[in-house]
């Protein structure tokens, strides 16, 4: 993979590591594809993030967790869900389709999205969530 594959690794893990706390982190390159998994904490909250670049296709996946309640989850995952909400219908030219969208309430809600970065990420944490409980600490990062 490239160096500005690299340099966006870093990047996320540079500001993950300011704003959160116990950031673990591993990455996994071939010359196919690129892989970023990286677990945070931040008060009552696990922080998972994933991003993967393969076949020129940014995939991500962007969760806080509670325990194991899902409190908020953003990816682009091809999700028969998904693809029914934005079509009305799951049809085989939509099989596979990477669709940005959000799980809330445990994944009991579901919507569809722009496409999200870590960046954006934080900063919808820092407006709907941890603001709630710490947001003095984030409105510095």
């Amino acid at each position: 993979m490239d160096a500005h594959i690299t340099k966006h690794f870093a990047d996320i893990i540079a500001f993950a590591q300011i704003v959160f706390e116990n950031v673990d982190h591993s990455v996994d390159m071939t010359p196919e594809r690129a892989i970023l998994r990286l677990t945070a904490e931040y008060g009552a909250f696990r922080i998972v993030v994933t991003e993967l670049f393969s076949e020129n296709l940014r995939k991500y996946r962007y969760y806080a967790l509670k325990g194991d309640w899902v409190e908020v989850g953003f990816d682009n995952s091809p999700d028969p869900q998904v693809i029914r909400l934005k079509y009305g219908r799951i049809g085989k030219e939509h099989v596979g389709e990477h669709i940005p969208h959000v799980h809330l309430q445990d994944k009991t809600e579901l919507a569809l999205t722009d496409d999200m970065t870590f960046q954006m990420f934080v900063e919808w944490l820092k407006t709907n969530i941890i603001q709630e409980e710490h947001g003095h600490e984030l409105e510095n990062a």
